[in-house]
């Protein structure tokens, strides 16, 4: 069967240039990699491009921090990201940056088009200034309280917890995250995108081309009414001047999605691409975002109503997943679960990463879990003693009895056109690749079970049978051949590998529809190994030693526990001894009203009770903590609080939010036991 060829231009979220690769990113990279592989492999004209998201104050102060430019710092992180991309077989057609000529162009391109239009406003606006660092406040670097659902620790544009955006001085006891100060307002000219001139549109192109999922998401949103979007920042500011406008700025998340774009545009520079044919709006061509849900209404409100109004073709779908978990929690630096991309190649194979993710995923914008000991059982179970072990059972008797010759029939078409029909081609259309993985294990249970029912190295010994173990072995690698087929958008390198054993043209779909006969096939080589606990173990302790370190900052996430927060005076050995640390058992444990981090600790240190407040809130659920033992400093002087008073501090350590783990002393230890 002749498909017709679409053509498309997919791309994936912008990774920020102020960090590194992890694997919590590398789902959606991973996600949209298959995807795309799977259609060129189909026949389709299919471009995969992508960028660095350069611009903002984050990378303006990380590179001062780290006293360089921002052009060498995000210089040094596009080297780092393409590196990891590369090596995790992430087939991009084009990798660019929003910091470049095609990006400006665009970006003042919109907002001229959008400004004519009359979709641009401005007006003075009161805005954040840390009155210590001098300067206006991005966002990002704003904290405080969510004006909607009240989740504490909350970031000056949007809301980890419900997901609405709003302004930074709707927050609820702000505090700079640059120098921890309380924040000033100031006046400045702010300019504004009028996002509800787009409502109606908007309304009809998210009811027909979104998931399920993120359309009821947006119905809230409209109910609760669009809002005009700030898309300016003041000086200093990394990023695009406005045009006409000294000293204001492009917000980095106008021109981050416009580097779709550009990088699309450089690819079309480079080579003989058209580039309105993609993004003219009467096109028929087809434009896929894959993004993670945490910037879902930049991607199905803003952006669409910014190409709509600038005149470009709206996307046909945006795809949204969900976040990754490591063992049933949120990735952890304390424990090692924080893996950059780089950590895990430097102890696995990538193949078997972009594996796990494909058996998890779904087309649901749902968070998926890295079990590690599940990640470890299914490499081994489906990719090693499934798949890989059909070849090598059976390469050995065709290479050496048969000088490497396929016999010239098929020994059961009728198995052959089952698993060559499966219907493997719909799951990942849909990316519903969970499905498509457990389907092809089906398929290759069958495949085994073909070959424990003919044993090929029983009939090998018996006189006169030796043709029928070349049929044999021929079908159980012709059944090999079809379900690598189905897995090289998961498999690239692996399928290459099994290319060159074949002795074959690179595979393709249409493939499925003939089978390798009377061909001579190369020696086998093994294709993969087991995954062993001792890699994973060393993947983890590598993670927290890369963790703790600190000599590369031009990395760093520079917040709130980094940025403008220098180490403390110098103390001596002798002041260190000066604290008293004792065991104490918590005899009760209760809320503290109007407090959003605090629980109040009732804590017997052998004959003496003190109380305390202790910022575990959101840790902790006071009824599992009463009975348990901990430790506190017994000398602290007691501090008063709108609350009480605090007579002591509990020891806690992690990285914050339900990340926080209180410290336990060892078994058979007593209340008021000193430790030293």
């Amino acid at each position: 069967m002749t498909l017709k060829s679409r053509q498309m231009l997919v791309s994936s979220a912008l990774p920020y240039a102020n960090g590194s690769i992890h694997i919590g990113h590398l789902v959606e990279y991973i996600q949209t990699d298959i995807w795309v592989r799977f259609q060129k492999l189909r026949g389709h004209e299919c471009y995969y491009v992508c960028a660095d998201d350069a611009h903002g104050s984050p990378i303006m102060l990380s590179a001062e921090q780290a006293g360089i430019t921002p052009e060498e710092l995000i210089s040094k992180a596009r080297q780092e990201h393409e590196q990891d991309f590369m090596d995790f077989f992430i087939g991009f057609d084009n990798y660019h940056s929003t910091h470049t000529d095609e990006n400006q162009f665009f970006a003042n391109l919109i907002y001229t088009r959008l400004r004519d239009g009359g979709h641009i406003t401005s007006r003075t606006i009161k805005q954040f200034y840390d009155p210590e660092k001098e300067m206006f406040l991005p966002d990002r670097f704003i904290r405080g309280e969510c004006p909607f659902c009240h989740a504490s620790d909350q970031y000056g544009d949007s809301c980890e917890n419900c997901d609405r955006t709003y302004s930074p001085t709707d927050l609820i006891k702000p505090f700079s995250a640059i120098s921890g100060a309380t924040p000033v307002e100031k006046e400045s000219e702010h300019f504004f995108f009028k996002l509800p001139d787009f409502e109606n549109m908007l309304k009809d192109w998210t009811s027909s081309n979104l998931q399920s999922e993120t359309a009821n998401k947006l119905n809230e949103w409209f109910e609760s009414g669009l809002q005009e979007w700030d898309i300016s920042r003041d000086a200093p500011y990394f990023g695009f001047e406005i045009p006409d406008q000294p000293g204001k700025y492009f917000y980095v998340w106008l021109d981050a999605p416009i580097g779709y774009l550009a990088s699309f545009k450089n690819l079309c520079d480079k080579t003989d691409l058209d580039f309105d044919a993609y993004t003219h709006p009467d096109s028929e061509t087809e434009m896929y975002h894959f993004i993670g849900k945490d910037i879902m209404y930049f991607h199905t409100l803003f952006w669409p109503a910014m190409l709509h109004g600038a005149g470009f073709r709206k996307p046909t779908n945006v795809f949204i997943h969900g976040f990754l978990t490591v063992n049933g929690k949120k990735m952890s630096k304390s424990r090692g679960t924080f893996i950059n991309a780089r950590t895990y190649l430097n102890h696995l194979n990538p193949e078997y990463l972009r594996y796990y993710f494909a058996a998890k995923l779904s087309n649901k914008v749902e968070d998926i879990d890295m079990n590690l000991d599940d990640f470890a059982l299914r490499v081994n179970s489906d990719l090693v003693g499934k798949v890989v072990n059909i070849a090598s059972r059976c390469a050995s008797f065709i290479n050496k009895r048969f000088d490497g010759q396929l016999s010239s029939s098929l020994a059961k078409p009728e198995l052959f056109n089952k698993i060559a029909n499966a219907g493997i081609a719909e799951l990942y259309e849909s990316r519903e690749y969970s499905k498509a993985m457990r389907e092809i294990m089906l398929l290759a249970d069958e495949a085994n079970q073909y070959i424990d029912e003919n044993k090929p190295w029983v009939l090998i010994k018996e006189e006169g049978r030796e043709n029928e173990v070349q049929d044999v072995c021929s079908m159980a690698l012709n059944l090999f051949r079809l379900l690598i087929i189905y897995l090289k958008p998961v498999l690239p390198v692996t399928a290459i590998k099994v290319e060159e054993f074949l002795n074959i043209d690179p595979l393709s779909w249409q493939d499925l529809n003939e089978p390798l006969l009377d061909h001579k096939i190369d020696k086998f080589k093994p294709l993969m190994t087991r995954v062993e606990k001792d890699h994973i173990d060393a993947m983890i302790e590598d993670s927290k030693e890369n963790l703790e370190a600190t000599t590369d900052d031009t990395n760093s996430n520079l917040s709130e526990h980094l940025l403008n927060n220098p180490v403390a005076d110098e103390i001596s050995i002798d002041d260190f001894f000066k604290v008293d640390l004792r065991v104490a058992r918590i005899v009760k444990a209760e809320h503290v009203e109007g407090a959003d981090k605090l629980l109040q600790l009732t804590l017997d240190i052998g004959g003496e009770q003190r109380n305390v407040f202790a910022g575990i809130k959101a840790a902790y659920d006071p009824s599992s903590l009463e009975g348990r033992l901990t430790v506190m400093v017994a000398n602290l002087a007691p501090r008063k609080m709108r609350f009480g008073l605090s007579e002591g501090m509990v020891l806690a350590a992690g990285s914050g939010g339900s990340e926080i783990f209180i410290l336990s002393p060892d078994e058979g230890a007593e209340p008021g036991m000193r430790i030293k």
